[in-house]
């Protein structure tokens, strides 16, 4: 059967590797890079009879995954961490490059061989990261959207290096030659933003309107496959023209609908990349090297950890953020496969240099979730060994503060918060550690204070031994957490309620004692499902009902597993079994011109009319000789049965016994 036996015994083996990875949480990413080296050469058992017809084949699969990033390219996702992405990321890939030049060196290799290693050493895994932040709840923080900031600009270098360093690894192509591919580079990204941006969206548009899902994906494919072999054809890498096809498609109407139906394509032939990657890892190799591999791991987690660390630092990230950001960037990432095959292909890297890059790079993918669950303990040591912070406050009373509320985080979320108890005259504090929220909470006058909530000192200048309620509004989980317990060692009976953003999250500071976490997300779904269901005409107290259940089913199941907790939750949830419900008379209602005292309400249904609104006035607690009148609003109290009895009340004939 040749090749089409081969892409069987890929794709067999890469589904008992993805299975392994899955199990072990791992990206499946590197199930496929194992299942390379089951069926690759250097392993005994089943082979692959034809390697160099995969890796033709694999290419293919390079020129979807960097179309695939194109069409998922947006400067939208750029703008919150701008900065440190359009400059921060530039100047790490270039420290990068300079230290992984010194650590080729240090290794005894040759000027070339160690330029390739500063290039492939300088991006981190996106794949790998994503994982880890997705299995340790802290996607949506601020610390994982600096990492996709900088991760975003990593992927988008990957094409000018697939440029540069084949052509500075020909001792012989002087700078003529590297500005002459660099000119070539820029002619046609120009031309595809003057012309494809034109042409491209509008041949999607017309095929798009006959409704062939099959010939839209057809025709997405054409376009990314038939300009990267464009590109090709004049002397440039064939992954950059579909790159830049996807860029131009981005642009479109239809470029979400293009990202979604070439996902799978995407993914099954990056799956066939990933397996020749691993089909050239030699196992013998690796064991007689592990030394010499480990050694390289540990320079470069460390050298590139610190860069990271350091550059978020020097743009302005404080608390967390600087050590998250070292210790779940440090490795070497999927796309330096890509430049390690380039470079081994090319000649530049020899089968050695080859088995060591491949080799410390699943390595370093392997220990970044062990490595990067370091950051909380490390973070909390830190913030107990640290020196005390000079506090800068303002506004606050000059009499000291009592029964009040803390609010940790003076984001947007902690300014809405304080805005509602100013008008309300309830007694409050913030604290921020960020000087632009700082900055913005003086300027709307409110009472705040510098400085980092996890910080003892700075709990003490916000009084938080004579506060009623701690409400920590921070999306960072590691930081809400450290907080949580810096404020019970002080008031171990506090009452805290704490902003999540995933289950696992919840579970962690409800360990810790919190009194209640909030999902945003969670929280927001259930408005939306509620407008749509009032606008539908559902009535309230299902609505209420269905929330009510909703609710329970998330968070109960943690709740239980705790017996203080349970009671907690049963207490705040009291209404569910006394609860006020509303009724308007309209003119054929049964309880219209009768009283209380005839209508006889609570032995019939259980329930007790607490107050009439009439004409706009409110008659609170009506006595039995009040007389109800079409227009009225009934305010009736009692448990949901007894309620749903009351409302029934309109349907019924004068079934209770009117005297």
């Amino acid at each position: 059967m040749g090749i089409a036996a081969d892409i069987v015994i890929i794709l067999v083996a890469a589904l008992a590797g993805a299975l392994v990875a899955q199990r072990l949480k791992q990206p499946l990413m590197l199930g496929y890079i194992l299942a390379g080296v089951l069926v690759g050469p250097f392993t005994a058992g089943v082979t692959v009879s034809d390697a160099h017809e995969i890796e033709k084949l694999a290419e293919i699969g390079v020129a979807l995954l960097l179309f695939g990033i194109g069409l998922e390219f947006s400067l939208k996702e750029l703008r919150p961490v701008r900065s440190i992405a359009l400059i921060g990321a530039p100047i790490q890939i270039v420290l990068t490059i300079v230290y992984g030049y010194f650590i080729g060196q240090w290794l005894g290799w040759e000027h070339i061989p160690s330029m390739w290693l500063g290039g492939i050493i300088s991006l981190s895994s996106t794949m790998v990261i994503l994982k880890t932040l997705m299995n340790q709840g802290m996607l949506g923080t601020l610390s994982s959207r600096v990492m996709i900031g900088i991760l975003l600009v990593q992927d988008l270098a990957v094409v000018p290096l697939m440029i540069l360093l084949p052509q500075l690894s020909n001792p012989q192509a002087g700078v003529s030659t590297l500005a002459f591919a660099m000119l070539k580079g820029a002619l046609f990204i120009t031309l595809m933003l003057l012309l494809g941006t034109r042409w491209l969206p509008h041949v999607l548009k017309i095929i798009a309107r006959w409704n062939s899902r099959e010939l839209f994906l057809l025709c997405v494919t054409a376009i990314g496959l038939g300009i990267g072999y464009a590109t090709y054809l004049v002397g440039l890498s064939f992954p950059f023209g579909a790159f830049v096809a996807g860029i131009v498609l981005s642009e479109s109407d239809y470029g979400h609908q293009a990202l979604s139906d070439i996902i799978p394509l995407r993914d099954l032939f990056g799956l066939l990349f990933f397996t020749s990657v691993g089909m050239l890892l030699d196992p013998v190799f690796l064991f007689d090297n592990l030394g010499d591999i480990l050694f390289m791991v540990a320079l470069v987690a460390l050298g590139k950890g610190v860069m990271m660390g350091v550059i978020a630092r020097s743009f302005g990230y404080r608390n967390v953020v600087p050590l998250a950001v070292a210790l779940g960037m440090f490795q070497i990432g999927e796309f330096s496969f890509l430049l390690t095959q380039i470079g081994f292909s090319s000649g530049a890297l020899s089968q050695s240099n080859y088995s060591f890059v491949i080799s410390a790079t699943i390595i370093s993918m392997v220990l970044t979730p062990i490595v990067s669950g370091f950051t909380a303990p490390l973070y909390q040591w830190w913030r107990r060994s640290s020196k005390r912070e000079a506090l800068e406050t303002f506004n606050l009373p000059d009499t000291s503060l009592k029964d009040h509320i803390v609010i940790a985080g003076g984001g947007r979320v902690g300014q809405h918060v304080a805005r509602v108890l100013r008008q309300l005259d309830v007694p409050f504090v913030i604290v921020e550690a960020g000087h632009r929220n700082f900055e913005k909470c003086k300027g709307a006058g409110l009472p705040t204070v510098y400085g980092d909530a996890s910080n003892h000192v700075v709990l003490e200048a916000a009084m938080i031994e004579d506060a009623k309620q701690l409400l920590i509004t921070i999306p960072a989980a590691i930081v809400a957490q450290s907080i949580v317990q810096h404020a019970h060692l002080i008031r171990p009976d506090l009452n805290i309620v704490v902003r999540a953003d995933g289950e696992e999250q919840m579970r962690a500071l409800y360990d810790l004692g919190v009194y209640m976490v909030i999902l945003p997300e969670f929280e927001a779904g259930l408005e939306i499902a509620r407008q749509a269901l009032l606008h539908i005409d559902v009535p309230v107290h299902q609505i209420q009902e269905y929330t009510d259940t909703i609710r329970k089913e998330l968070y109960h199941p943690i709740v239980d597993s705790a017996d203080d907790l349970h009671e907690i939750w049963q207490l705040k949830n009291a209404r569910e079994f006394l609860e006020l419900s509303w009724e308007r008379l309209e003119d054929d209602h049964p309880m219209v011109g009768h009283n209380l005292r005839q209508l006889d309400l609570r032995s019939k249904s259980g329930v007790s009319v607490v107050g009439v609104i009439r004409d706009g006035a409110f008659v609170p607690n009506p006595d039995a000789d009040f007389t109800f009148a079409s227009g009225d609003y009934v305010a009736a109290i009692g448990n949901a049965a007894q309620r749903q009895l009351f409302k029934s009340l309109k349907d019924s004939t004068l079934g209770y016994g009117i005297s």
